[in-house]
């Protein structure tokens, strides 16, 4: 699959369900939009979507609406909590959670037609590691893998890292090697010594080294604001989940300029 995604893509992703990855999307999003960027949250779970839900909103339209020609992807597209933008996909419906190729190559497509007001688009994908997980990160320019201390959680995260691997060695495709987030960590020493144990793995049957992107406690507040649909990024900045989430984010500020600065570098390469 190619990218016509302008903005920088980041895809967040995980092998086994209910690891957390929608709330590290949402709450991402929220925080880099807190921090002044224009961010784009794009809800990849095509059958099973749910980002709206976690952030309290009503989309009346979604990509399949977009997909089947009912309306235009900035259509599609609502506004969030703290600024963020987000395009919703569907829940519940079967033709959407087994989409085509050519359909993925036309959401991407349709995604690329609102991307460039954004500084940064962040894709929430379907756990595991089925066609559409494979085809989205294909085209990321990073890869956020997010796991938990569970050794269920951490042999999944393990087996999408290794078909991520080997889809990008069977389609010539250069696939970023993934990013490790450690969701529902007891501290600061669990989530290094999970990311370690995933990235050794990785390095003795991969040849691949996954950097840590960071880690998040296992925190009532974070439960808590799930349940209110209110995202924990809006809450107390001195918050150990914040400061978390903080380091997380920092992670990707180099990869997403201001609008001014991406369009001047834009323009540069237009007129060479």
């Amino acid at each position: 699959m190619t990218s016509v995604i302008e903005a920088p893509f980041v895809l967040v992703t995980g092998g086994k369900g209910g690891v957390g990855k929608t709330t590290v999307a949402a709450n991402l999003g929220v925080e880099m939009a807190g921090a002044g960027k224009r961010v784009l949250i794009v809800d990849l779970d095509l059958g099973l979507a749910n980002l709206n839900v976690l952030l309290g909103l009503d989309a009346p339209r979604t990509i399949e609406d977009a997909l089947s020609g009912k309306a235009e992807p900035a259509e599609c597209v609502v506004e969030g909590p703290g600024g963020v933008h987000v395009l919703a996909a569907s829940s519940g419906t079967e033709r959407m959670g087994r989409v085509t190729g050519d359909q993925r190559e036309r959401i991407v497509e349709l995604i690329a037609q609102v991307a460039g007001d954004y500084d940064l688009v962040i894709g929430d994908s379907a756990a595991g590691i089925g066609p559409d997980v494979m085809d989205f990160a294909s085209i990321a320019d990073r890869v956020l893998v997010v796991t938990t201390p569970e050794l269920a959680a951490l042999t999944d995260a393990y087996g999408l890292i290794k078909a991520l691997d080997q889809f990008g060695s069977r389609t010539e495709g250069d696939i970023p090697t993934p990013e490790i987030v450690v969701n529902h960590a007891s501290g600061v020493e669990e989530g290094e010594a999970v990311a370690r144990k995933l990235k050794a793995i990785c390095e003795r049957f991969l040849a691949r080294s996954p950097r840590q992107a960071g880690w998040l406690p296992r925190s009532t507040v974070v439960a808590r604001s799930a349940d209110r649909q209110q995202p924990f990024a809006m809450r107390s900045r001195k918050a150990l989940e914040h400061l978390c989430l903080r380091q997380i984010a920092s992670r990707l500020q180099r990869l997403a300029p201001s609008s001014g600065a991406r369009r001047e570098v834009l323009a540069v390469g237009k007129n060479f």
